[in-house]
C-alpha cells in the first residue's frame, strides 16, 4: 500500500464512522488541508507520527510486513506473453 491508497482508506473508514473530515482532523492533530491532501491524492508525503494519529482515530493500525518480490523483467516479458 503507498501513500495514494492509504488516502483512500482513510476516506472510506472516515466516511463510514461518519466522520467529517474536519472532526478527524481535530482528533488526530493534523491539518484540514493535509487530511484532505491525503484522501484526494495530492499529498506526496506525510510523517509517521501523523499516520499514525490518524488510523488510531480511526481504529487502524499499521503492520508492517515482508514485501512481495518484484517481477523480473523476464517474468514479466512472459507474462505479457501469455495475455
Amino acid at each position: 500500500m503507498d501513500l495514494f491508497d492509504l488516502g483512500v482508506c482513510v476516506r472510506q473508514v472516515r466516511r463510514r464512522k461518519g466522520y467529517s473530515m474536519q472532526a478527524l482532523a481535530d482528533m488526530a492533530g493534523v491539518d484540514r488541508s493535509t487530511l484532505s491532501k491525503l484522501e484526494n491524492q495530492r499529498l506526496p508525503e506525510l510523517g509517521y507520527g501523523k499516520v499514525v494519529r490518524l488510523l488510531a482515530v480511526l481504529e487502524l493500525e499499521l503492520i508492517v510486513r515482508p514485501a512481495s518480490p518484484l517481477p523480473t523483467l523476464p517474468e514479466l516479458l512472459r507474462d505479457m506473453n501469455r495475455e
